[in-house]
């Protein structure tokens, strides 16, 4: 297994370099930008949705009044993401571009915007149709994300501009230097338009989703979702973030099944369509990546070695909120051979699973989205709309997944208390010279190395961040800990990598989490040009400093 492990791990580079793909990172950094959109509707939603269950009706001016919201939120998230992901994807063109060529991220998604309606709406009497404009469009908001920051890329680098007099106001010489892409970029998506329509028939976004209609109901299938929850673990477990990787390649359409979901169960209909966003987070990833809800109760409950006990204690509240890292770099699970098989094999399971309680059963699939923080079994009921099969299915989730992680904990267990054994003796068989010490409070030498930067009035800022700011807060909470008794001249704010360009001013210090280490040279060129210190840490450095706030602080400190 130990050799299965190191050549799977000759492939990291290739993995990481697939993680950092401009587009791939557009993507998952547009719906990050979008979703406190995404999770405003759907908390309407649930309020419009989840009475009824119970047999409780809204009137009708309320119940009005609620789909409205969700109309207005999710049912236009199409346009809001061709503008966030143009702006992500023209801000990553930028650290690439040469000196003094700049894409104008503002003007880019106002292009993107005019593009996706080109690609998605269609002219009907007395105003135009808005089918397309909500999840069912996310395809064609990529397109025309993609097709407009290239295109303005591609004006900036040549030139093609209106070049007013240098007497002329910054602000109007931009305007003027946006025309020409702004115009080819609408340009490019009428084209591409009325190729659709054409040759199809329908809108381009219409004719895409039809397209790919054949690879959308394989997906949804048994091998398909096994593959995409299989590879999501298999890249983690190598030390890569997976989400990173798979989530952008199913993003348009595990958004667009929620959606019809609920227009089926409103309909009367089963909600059928299994490939979704709640598939992912309350099932296939129910504690993290991995499938890990179970696994710090196995170590506390039943460990005997000291190590798996403490990982057990830490780990326990974090991974129930989704936030596994602390489990998965202190126990430690990735590439541990011991952990191989049920980490990929566990979400395999969970889905299949999943999808038979739907095909054969009958069960609601997802229909709501909830924030993917929310206990993996109360967002497998909500998500699934309450339903006694979503209560049964969760139940059965947790003992299924604890009956293929135990032995494998328990083996991992013997191996270290005979680990710890041998240390007790080695330490034992040392020499027992006793040295008198003499002892300064942690408190007092801190206070001592902090006596400069207390006098001259400097804080110093830090920015912690990971891939969805749940294991950046941990740190970052460390951190305020540490500084509030120790009296050092330290703030601290947890973020996500993505939708950190537009503060990253504001601080000192950057700390990148072990999920996001793989981008360190992309951001290294924000940083420096900032002058801001930018450090990535390893997965037992960093969980070592979540639990230890004088030594977060000093780490900090350090670097000063």
């Amino acid at each position: 297994m130990n050799g299965i492990i190191k050549q799977i791990e000759k492939g990291k580079p290739i993995f990481e370099k697939i993680s950092r793909n401009i587009y791939l990172g557009a993507v998952r950094d547009g719906f990050l930008t979008a979703m406190p959109a995404i999770l405003f509707s759907s908390i309407f939603i649930l309020i419009a949705a989840v009475p009824e269950i119970f047999g409780f009706q809204w009137p009708e001016d309320v119940s009005t009044w609620l789909w409205k919201i969700y109309n207005y939120s999710m049912g236009v998230v199409g346009i809001l993401v061709s503008t966030t992901t143009a702006r992500c994807l023209a801000e990553s063109m930028n650290r690439r571009m040469p000196k003094n060529k700049i894409i104008n991220t503002t003007s880019v998604m106002l292009a993107s915007l005019v593009s996706f309606l080109l690609l998605s709406v269609s002219p009907i009497e007395g105003g135009f149709s808005t089918e397309y404009m909500g999840t069912k469009g996310l395809l064609a908001s990529f397109i025309a994300a993609f097709i407009t920051v290239n295109i303005y890329k591609f004006c900036v680098r040549k030139d093609i501009t209106i070049k007013m007099p240098k007497e002329v106001p910054g602000t109007i010489s931009q305007t003027f230097r946006d025309i020409f892409p702004f115009s080819f970029s609408v340009f490019a998506a009428v084209l591409v338009d009325l190729a659709a329509r054409s040759f199809f028939g329908i809108s381009f976004a219409e004719a895409i989703i039809t397209l790919l209609q054949p690879l959308f109901t394989a997906a949804d299938g048994y091998l398909g979702i096994a593959v995409i929850w299989g590879a999501m673990a298999f890249f983690w477990f190598v030390g890569v973030h997976g989400p990173s990787i798979v989530e952008p390649a199913i993003a348009a359409i595990i958004y667009a099944n929620v959606e019809t979901n609920l227009q089926l169960f409103n309909s009367g209909e089963q909600a059928s369509h299994v490939l979704t966003v709640g598939l992912g987070n309350f099932v296939g990833t129910m504690g993290g990546t991995g499938a890990t809800l179970v696994v710090p109760f196995i170590f506390l409950l039943f460990a005997k070695s000291k190590q798996l006990k403490a990982v057990g204690k830490a780990s326990v509240i974090p991974v129930s909120f989704a936030v596994n890292e602390p489990l998965l770099f202190a126990a430690p699970m990735i590439l541990n051979p011991y952990f191989f098989v049920p980490f990929l094999v566990t979400p395999i399971v969970n889905v299949c699973l999943f999808k038979f309680f739907v095909d054969v059963f009958g069960m609601n699939s997802f229909m709501y989205v909830l924030p993917w923080a929310t206990p993996a079994p109360i967002g497998l009921v909500l998500g699934t709309g309450m339903g006694v099969l979503a209560f049964v299915l969760a139940a059965l989730l947790i003992l299924v997944d604890f009956a293929i992680y135990f032995p494998f904990c328990k083996a991992y267990d013997a191996t270290l208390v005979d680990q710890e054994a041998q240390q007790a003796e080695k330490v034992e068989s040392e020499e027992n010279e006793t040295k008198v010490t003499v002892t300064i409070p942690s408190n007092q030498v801190l206070a001592t190395e902090n006596a400069d930067l207390v006098e001259t009035g400097k804080e110093i800022n830090v920015l912690v961040l990971c891939a969805g700011a749940g294991t950046s807060a941990m740190l970052a909470n460390a951190l305020k800990e540490g500084a509030k008794e120790f009296h050092a001249p330290i703030s601290a704010l947890a973020g996500a990598y993505g939708s950190h360009y537009e503060m990253m001013a504001d601080f000192d210090m950057i700390v990148l989490a072990p999920q996001v280490q793989s981008y360190y040279e992309d951001i290294k060129e924000d940083t420096d040009r900032l002058g801001i210190k930018l450090i990535a840490t390893k997965g037992a450095e960093y969980i070592g400093l979540t639990r230890d706030p004088e030594k977060a602080v000093r780490f900090v400190l350090d670097q000063f």
